[in-house]
């Protein structure tokens, strides 16, 4: 996931703080908040589905008990880092007319801020995987994962994995890569034109399909989400609407859209909505849409105050580290820890929750200081470099003073 996202990971969203013109001369705050406490409560998520992933074999026929059937959609998890990054990626186009701002730079900011994390988790997820426990049943990495997924293209071509999470890193790049040109088809055409083109050949191949009911491998999967990625760049438009859109109901609307989707689950099982997730995905999107502009909007006030507490902000911050670095973690507390105290099943899923939830947020708080937050609060090297040299003279100092 994310996951992600991611996760995965939907990253930066929130905009310096100030105020913004939206439609009809509306006074629009450009600080969005809530959205990163919404991230940090999603990846947490995907931890918990993995917890109880690599606890109870036979997904989606698990063998955990059933009161813990509500942690088996991690998939929907990382469905929603996609809706959120779409959102907001598409917050300041939405500010400045839907214009890009500059391909070449929108891509360099883009692999400025989620390559060099990314990088560094790979290199630790090839570390675990070849020396403590490997991350696919397909057996230990390859030459080849080292290049696919060092070039995320891991949606495209087919390598043994180090870390199971990163297949939504590699979606979220090739929509990264399409999203100027999605904001084009935005800017001159219009929302729903840009829905249109892209839900159409995706329910398209989904009605096509054997009992139109698709089943996906393990790649190729962003033109299936480029779908729910496009409901949150629309979703996006919310934010910088009249006053009288912005104060509608969207919790409410994102309640009401998403009872269908949630009643169909609960009727045909939590297995049935598993195996369904072609059209789940597609069918829960646009409340979760609706959920994130709710939340971007301010309202409901007590849900936003809740996401933007300092715990679960604080979470948000660093959620993309947690996204990547989470699963090998897991895995080894699984696979190799537990054993060693406890039994099989409920017992190890206990002591993973004990073990390895504190071990990958506490891990990715100090992952993400060193390789994450850096480059999100320094846009190039130059700057870099200052960080460094300032924290470096400023370490040097007292110690010139001992002396």
């Amino acid at each position: 996931m994310d996951s992600s996202r991611s996760v995965g990971s939907a990253l930066d969203v929130a905009a310096p703080v100030g105020r913004a013109e939206g439609a009809g001369g509306a006074d629009v705050p450009r600080q969005v908040l809530g959205l990163d406490g919404l991230r940090g409560l999603a990846a947490l998520y995907v931890v918990l589905f993995h917890c109880w992933l690599y606890t109870f074999p036979g997904y989606p026929n698990s063998s955990a008990p059933p009161w813990l059937d509500e942690l088996m959609f991690g998939r929907l998890a990382v469905v929603f880092f996609l809706v959120l990054s779409g959102f907001s990626l598409a917050i300041s186009p939405a500010r400045h007319g839907w214009g890009s701002g500059g391909v070449v730079q929108f891509l360099h900011r883009r692999a400025w801020r989620i390559l060099p994390p990314y990088w560094a988790a790979l290199a630790m997820s090839l570390i675990i995987s070849f020396f403590v426990v490997p991350a696919s049943h397909f057996g230990l990495p390859t030459g080849s994962s080292v290049l696919v997924y060092g070039l995320l293209a891991q949606d495209v071509f087919t390598a043994p994995t180090p870390n199971g999470a990163f297949w939504s890193i590699g979606v979220e790049a090739e929509l990264y890569l399409l999203f100027p040109l999605l904001l084009l088809v935005r800017r001159r055409w219009g929302a729903a034109v840009l829905v249109a083109c892209v839900a159409l050949p995706v329910v398209t191949r989904g009605l096509m399909a054997p009992g139109a009911s698709p089943v996906e491998g393990a790649n190729w999967l962003a033109p299936h989400l480029a779908p729910v990625f496009v409901a949150g760049m629309v979703g996006a438009g919310i934010v910088v609407a009249s006053d009288r859109v912005r104060r509608l109901p969207w919790g409410w609307f994102a309640v009401l859209a998403a009872m269908p989707v949630v009643t169909v689950g609960v009727v045909r099982g939590a297995v049935w909505t598993v195996n369904h997730y072609f059209w789940v995905d597609l069918a829960i999107a646009p409340a979760m849409t609706m959920l994130i502009a709710a939340v971007a909007t301010g309202r409901p006030a007590v849900l936003v105050r809740c996401l933007t507490a300092r715990p679960v902000q604080s979470l948000g911050s660093f959620s993309y580290s947690l996204y990547l670095i989470h699963l090998p973690i897991v895995m080894a507390v699984i696979r190799r820890v537990a054993p060693h105290f406890v039994s099989r099943g409920l017992p190890t899923f206990g002591f993973t929750l004990i073990v390895a939830l504190p071990v990958s947020v506490l891990g990715s708080w100090l992952f993400a200081r060193v390789f994450e937050l850096p480059f999100k609060g320094n846009r190039s090297w130059k700057s870099m470099i200052a960080l460094c040299r300032s924290r470096w003279a400023g370490r040097s100092a007292p110690d010139l003073q001992r002396n």
